[in-house]
C-alpha cells in the first residue's frame, strides 16, 4: 500500500519517508490477491490505473501480463524508482506524479487496483475519492480493493470499517461480491480486506 495525502506539505512528509527507507507499508513484492483475482480479470490488454501505486511492485506484474497500465504517485522519489524498474525490465507504464484528488484522466479504466490508498486519505475525503474512483471506471469496470483492517482509531493508515465502505461504495453504484470477508496478510501486522466490486452500468 502506498500513504498519500493531498496538500503540498503532507507531499514532503511523504517524500522524507521514501528517501529515508520508511516505507514500512510496502510489502517489497506484489499482493498475493492480485494473483487472486488475474482469472476473473478481462484480459490483456484491457485498462488498469493503480491510484498511489508507490514502489509499483503490481504495476510491474500487471505491465509484464499485458496490461496497458497508468499508475499514479505522489512522492517523486517512488515515481522515479518506478520508472528506473520498468525501464530496466523493459516494460511499458504511464507513471504519473499527481495528486488523486486533483488528476483526471484523459479516458476510462477497464480495472482499478485500489491497493489501500483510501486508508491514507483524511475520512471526510473518502466519499470525494470514492466517486472520482467511480467516474474514472468504464461501465461494468471492476475496482479491485485492498483495504487495510487496522481494528484502532486515528491514523494514517485508518480503519477502512466494511460498513463504512458500504457508505462509500453503495450498492446503487457498485455490485458487491458475495464473499466479502476475504482477507489478506500484510507485513505491517494488519490485514487487508480484499473486495472486487463491479461498476453498476446505470449509476451516474
Amino acid at each position: 500500500m502506498t500513504i498519500t495525502f493531498t496538500a503540498s506539505n503532507q507531499q514532503d512528509v511523504w517524500e522524507n519517508r521514501y528517501q529515508g527507507g520508511k516505507t514500512g507499508w510496502d510489502r517489497g513484492q506484489s499482493s498475493p490477491a492480485l494473483g487472486h483475482w488475474f482469472p476473473s480479470m478481462c484480459p490483456p490488454p484491457a485498462r488498469v490505473l493503480v491510484p498511489a501505486c508507490g514502489y509499483g511492485h503490481e504495476v510491474l506484474t500487471l505491465s509484464e501480463q499485458g496490461y496497458s497500465v497508468t499508475a499514479i504517485e505522489f512522492a517523486p522519489s517512488a515515481v522515479a524508482t518506478l520508472n528506473a524498474k520498468l525501464r530496466e525490465k523493459e516494460l511499458r507504464a504511464d507513471v504519473i506524479q499527481a495528486d488523486l484528488l486533483t488528476w483526471e484522466p484523459t479516458g476510462e479504466f477497464d480495472i482499478i487496483y485500489e491497493q489501500t490508498a483510501l486508508c491514507a486519505l483524511e475520512p471526510a475525503l473518502w466519499h470525494n475519492y470514492a466517486d472520482r474512483l467511480h467516474r474514472w471506471l468504464a461501465a461494468e469496470g471492476i475496482l479491485l480493493g485492498l483495504f487495510l483492517q487496522t481494528d484502532r482509531d486515528g491514523g494514517p493508515p485508518w480503519h477502512c470499517a466494511i460498513e463504512t465502505l458500504k457508505e462509500i461504495f453503495p450498492t446503487t453504484r457498485w455490485h458487491w461480491p458475495q464473499q466479502q470477508d476475504r482477507k489478506i496478510a500484510h507485513p505491517s501486522g494488519f490485514s487487508e480486506l480484499a473486495l472486487a466490486l463491479k461498476r453498476q452500468n446505470s449509476a451516474k
